[in-house]
Formats: C-alpha cells, sequence, structure tokens
C-alpha cells in the first residue's frame, strides 16, 4: 500500500533517479525530493571569493620543504598569535600570586579591603585569560586553514606536474595518504599544537620566573634535582618517538595504497574470487599499522607515568623542605602555598609537552614525506627557455628515436619515423613492440633516450608543454571518464564551449541516441570512468571530446581493440569525421582500423621493419601480410 500520487501520474513528474532509470543509466545525482532542501541550505552558505590560482609546469618552488620555510611568510600573523599568547598566558598565571597576597597581605593580618582588592583582581584576570583565549582560538585557527589550503593547492598542483612515470612508479594509495593523513597531521600540528607548545613553553618560563622570586632555595632545589631527570627522560622520549612515528606513517601509507588497489580492482577479485585472500591480506597489512601504533603509544605510555612520577616525588620533598622553612619563619604560609600551587603549574605544561611532543613528531614525519614529494622534479620538465609552439601544420618526425621505460632495457632503437601534415598513419606489430610508446613520445608523455621528436621541425624539448598539448588531441584504448555531466565530459578540453558546440561535436560522432533518450539531454551525469555507459559509448563521448578541441594532430591508442563488431562500426564512421583534415597516428590493434589509414608502419623488436599502404605491404609478403593473412583467416 503507498500513500500520494502513484509514480507516473499526471500530478507528480518523474524523478531523477526515475529519469536516468529510463535512459538505461544508474542514478549519479541528488534525488529531486532533496533538491529544494539543498538549494536551502546553499542559499545560507558566506559567499567566498573565487581563488586565483596560478599554475606553471617549470616556475615554482624547488627550495626543501621545511616548517620554517614554510611558515616564514606568516611571521606578521604569526607574531601576532604569540603576542595573544603572552596575554593569555600571563594572565592565567596570575592566579596563584594573587592568592598568596590575600593569604599573607589580607587573610592572616585580617583586611578585608586588601582581600576585596585581590578578589576583584583575580576575576579581573580571569576575564583577560578568557577574551585572549577567545581571540587566540580564532585567530590562530583562521591561520592554520589558510596555511592547509596554501599547502593543499601546493602538494596538489606539484602533482599535476609530474610526468606519467611519477603515476606508474607510485601506487595511488600512497599518493593519496600525502594529501589526506600527511596534511591532517600537519593540520592538527598548525591548529593546536604549535600554538599550544607556545603556550606550555611560554608557562614554564613565567613559573620559573616566579618561582625564583618566591623562594630562590626552593626554585634551585627543583631546576637542579627535579628538571634534569625529566630532561633526561623526555631526551629518550624524543629519539624513540620520531623512530616509531615515522613508522606509523609508513604503514598507514601502505594500508590507503591497498585498500585503493583493492577498491580499484572490485570486479577482478570478485571474478577470481580472491575476496577472502585480499580480507586476510588487508588484515596483515592493518596488523603492521597497529603494531606501530602500539609501538609508539608504549614509548607514551613509559615515558608519561615515568615523567608524572618524578614531579610527584619532586613536589613531595619540596613540601618537606618548604615545611621546615615556614617553621622556621624563613618562608611563610602564603608563599609556600603559592610555590607548590605554581611547582604543580609547571609540571603541568612538561606533561602537556610530552602530548604535543606526539602531535610534533607525526607532524615531522608528515614534513619528510611531503618534502620527499615536493623535491621530485618532473621527469618530463620544461626547458626554463621553453618557447610557445605556433599554430601548427602537423609534419611529425621521430629522427634515429632510441627509448626504453628502464634506460637498461630499451623499447625503441633508433626508430626513425616521418608523418606528413593531414596524413593518418597507422602503427602495427606484435605485443611490445613499442607501438604505444611511439603514441607516448609524440605526446611528450616522455623524452627519448636518444634522437628528437619535432612537429613541423620542431623540438617539442624546446617549445612549452601547453602549447603543444593544447593543438595535441589523445583518444586512449581506455577513456577515463568523469563523474560529472555529459556536457562537462565532452567539454573537458574546452570548458568554455557552448552548448551548441557540445552537441554538434556530440552528434558529429554519433551519440545522438544516448542524448536524445535521457530528459536531461547534456545534464545527464556519468559516473566515474564511465560505469554507467557501454565500451562504446564511453569511445564515442572519448572521439567528441576530441574532435570538440579541434586538435591539429590526433593520436588514437588501439581505440577501437575492445569494441563489438556494431559498436566497431560505429567509432569507425566517427572516426572519419574526427579524423578529417588532421594528421593522425593510430596505434592499431585490429587491422580493421589500420586498413582505412594511408599508411602502415610496422614495428617489430622496437623497429621500423616496413612501411607502405595496405596494398604495398601484403604484396611485399612480410610480417603485415602474415599479419593480414592470420586476420583474413579468422574473419
Amino acid at each position: 500500500m503507498s500513500f500520494g500520487p502513484p509514480v507516473g501520474s499526471p500530478f507528480s513528474g518523474p524523478s531523477a533517479s526515475q529519469s536516468s532509470a529510463r535512459a538505461g543509466l544508474p542514478f549519479a545525482g541528488m534525488p529531486s525530493e532533496l533538491a529544494a532542501r539543498a538549494e536551502e541550505i546553499l542559499a545560507e552558505e558566506p559567499e567566498h571569493r573565487r581563488p586565483e590560482i596560478t599554475f606553471s609546469p617549470a616556475d615554482y618552488d624547488r627550495r626543501p620543504f621545511t616548517l620554517r620555510r614554510f611558515l616564514s611568510p606568516h611571521r606578521g600573523a604569526l607574531a601576532v598569535a604569540v603576542v595573544l599568547v603572552v596575554i593569555e598566558t600571563v594572565a592565567f598565571q596570575a592566579g596563584p600570586l594573587l592568592i598568596q597576597i590575600g593569604l599573607d597581605r589580607a587573610i592572616v593580618p585580617r583586611q578585608a579591603e586588601v582581600l576585596a582588592i585581590v578578589a576583584i583582581a583575580y576575576v579581573a584576570a580571569i576575564a583577560v585569560n578568557a577574551l585572549a583565549a577567545r581571540a587566540r582560538i580564532l585567530f590562530t585557527g583562521r591561520l592554520g586553514e589558510r596555511l592547509m589550503y596554501e599547502l593543499r593547492i601546493r602538494v596538489f598542483s606539484h602533482l599535476q606536474r609530474q610526468s606519467l612515470d611519477f603515476y606508474t612508479d607510485q601506487k595511488s594509495g600512497v599518493i593519496l595518504t600525502r594529501m589526506t593523513s600527511d596534511i591532517d597531521a600537519l593540520a592538527a600540528l598548525f591548529q593546536d599544537g604549535l600554538v599550544n607548545l607556545a603556550v606550555q613553553l611560554l608557562t614554564l618560563v613565567v613559573i620559573t620566573i616566579i618561582l625564583v622570586a618566591l623562594n630562590p632555595v626552593l626554585a634551585a632545589i627543583t631546576l637542579l634535582a627535579v628538571v634534569p631527570a625529566m630532561a633526561a627522560l623526555t631526551w629518550w622520549f624524543r629519539g624513540a618517538s620520531e623512530r616509531t612515528y615515522r613508522h606509523v606513517r609508513e604503514k598507514i601509507a601502505n594500508v590507503l595504497a591497498d585498500l585503493s588497489e583493492n577498491l580499484a580492482g572490485m570486479r577482478i577479485i570478485v571474478a577470481n574470487n580472491r575476496r577472502r585472500h585480499n580480507a586476510i591480506h588487508h588484515a596483515n597489512v592493518v596488523g603492521e599499522h597497529r603494531d606501530a601504533n602500539v609501538s609508539a603509544s608504549t614509548v607514551g605510555a613509559i615515558y608519561g607515568p615515568a615523567n608524572e612520577a618524578v614531579g610527584v616525588i619532586g613536589q613531595a620533598v619540596l613540601l618537606l623542605i618548604g615545611g621546615r622553612m615556614v617553621l622556621d619563619g624563613s618562608l611563610t604560609v602564603g608563599e609556600l602555598f603559592a610555590f607548590l600551587l605554581y611547582l604543580t603549574a609547571f609540571f603541568a605544561p612538561i606533561q602537556q609537552l610530552v602530548q604535543l611532543y606526539n602531535a610534533y613528531q607525526s607532524g615531522q614525519a608528515a614534513v619528510a614525506k611531503l618534502r620527499d614529494l615536493l623535491a621530485l622534479d618532473p621527469a618530463v620538465a620544461e626547458a626554463p627557455d621553453a618557447s610557445e609552439l605556433p599554430p601548427i601544420d602537423g609534419r611529425i618526425e621521430l629522427a634515429s628515436v632510441g627509448f626504453g621505460y628502464d634506460p637498461a632495457v630499451p623499447v625503441l632503437r633508433d626508430l626513425s619515423l616521418v608523418v606528413e601534415p593531414g596524413e593518418t598513419i597507422a602503427v602495427v606489430g606484435p605485443t611490445g613492440a613499442g607501438k604505444s610508446t611511439v603514441a607516448k613520445l609524440v605526446t611528450r608523455f616522455y623524452d627519448p633516450d636518444n634522437g628528437a621528436v619535432s612537429i613541423d621541425g620542431i623540438d617539442l624539448r624546446t617549445v612549452t608543454l601547453h602549447s603543444l598539448r593544447s593543438q595535441l588531441g589523445v583518444v586512449p584504448q581506455e577513456p577515463f571518464l568523469f563523474n560529472r555531466s555529459i556536457r562537462d565530459n565532452v567539454a573537458f578540453a574546452r570548458p568554455d564551449a557552448g552548448d551548441e558546440e557540445v552537441l554538434a561535436a556530440c552528434r558529429a560522432v554519433g551519440l545522438d541516441d544516448l542524448i536524445d533518450r535521457h530528459d536531461d539531454g547534456l545534464d545527464a551525469l556519468v559516473h566515474e570512468r564511465g560505469s554507467s555507459l557501454s565500451s562504446g559509448e564511453r569511445q564515442l563521448l572519448a572521439l567528441a571530446r576530441a574532435f570538440l578541441a579541434r586538435p591539429r594532430v590526433l593520436v588514437l591508442d588501439e581505440a577501437t581493440s575492445n569494441l563489438d563488431l556494431v559498436s566497431e562500426s560505429k567509432i569507425e564512421a566517427a572516426l572519419d569525421v574526427v579524423l578529417e583534415g588532421r594528421t593522425a597516428i593510430i596505434i592499431a590493434h585490429r587491422l580493421a582500423t589500420a586498413m582505412r589509414a594511408d599508411r602502415i608502419a610496422v614495428i617489430e623488436d622496437g623497429r621500423l621493419t616496413e612501411i607502405g599502404n595496405h596494398a604495398e605491404l601484403v604484396a611485399l609478403g612480410g610480417h603485415y601480410a602474415s599479419m593480414h593473412a592470420a586476420w583474413v583467416a579468422h574473419t
């Protein structure tokens, strides 16, 4: 039984989820019944100015990342924070001194007027402390968020600056750790740790001065007997905690890396019945992280009670000595009482510093990891004197190119190839021959170890990356689609393109059915990686993206290798539209695609062995002819 108008009745329009279901798409947006409430919440949000971000692949801070260097541009704000800390600390530590005055000058001699003045002064000190603490928390909170904003932008920009080899060598989970766990550790250090560290250190200084002023003898006993014992414990703790917290940071990176890999490969895990095995493996990874945390906690558990025991013993000794001094008249009751109160306050910051040192060590371990990341220069670097690549005709030349992902294992050997403007050339060959490597060199995802790659006679290493890639289009074997609308995915390379241009690009490559069957049209949401679309639709979206970008040179890396025959025929028709008038390099797995090219280059073992059109290569009777004969027999 249900209440209200039936779904789909004239009284209720289709919801977003229903529209997606009718179009064959899983729902990826916000339910319509929540949209109104979401608008109300957004209306209450404060306005924020649009951030001004500058990005350069070559011009960035290459100095080692340290806390001092990172904080130095904010010296003025930090000075204000220190002033607020001083006011807060001094006001808070006035209490025991006012108690001593009240005991010795008001209660013992029975002076009510003096007691009233002391009480008023005590209330005023508390008020000043509260106001200063409030101002300090607000100020340092905003400062900490601003620092974290700058750091996140800096780390993310540096990740954008890295070359493809970085993402090949690094686990995605480890990279995520740099942006999440490590920066969170620094956030805790900036927003609470450093300020509290300043508060506790200043408290120690103020209390030490007051203890010496109250009674130099008792102060000397404290500083010469109790403090050295605590210092020795702290010195041991410093080294032990530094090792354990660095170990903790390494293990949390392993946890996130394993989690990220399992999430990305869930389909393969399920298909190969590896869920139980992976659960056991992850339990071992998490267990190593647990053991690292237990080691860190053990160090703290030894240090904390031992330090507290030293403090209690010191207080007992000082109470005994101070009591005898009161009995012989060299010390007043008020002074002894104030001294013991300050002594308790003296040990409390030391205990607090233990916890703060834990946060500091965690932050320092994060700084070390971020320093290593920010010190990495991209393997494909933009030259300092790089010039803008002018509008190109599209003549591509690989001159005696040698390259290997591992320099000891060459992939391409002395390869020379010329693609004329407007020509479509297909690159074929056995798996591992180096076909996709040619595409990566032309797009300058990598630089050759030997020889040169040029466009219109200009070495790609001498031009800016932006001016180069703005004139190149790449359609990979598995196009990546973002969790955004169809419009956003197609206009990814040209976000300023209007709806009419986007729609024309979609229709040009044959995406009419996808757009027309969805009520939202271009606003239809696409799941991450295009999981809500078929393989053919994902590839057509990638071709529409390339078509809208209007590149002069287009590189297709096995764009039809994973498609059925019907989808392949649609892609082939779309390619005719996209490739018209453009220089194109097609890394071909299927000979049906290669046969449509103007020329075909055959690569074997990293070398160019044959080149010509389809008929010429078949007549040549070489490797391509054998591939063609096998293909004919198979089809």
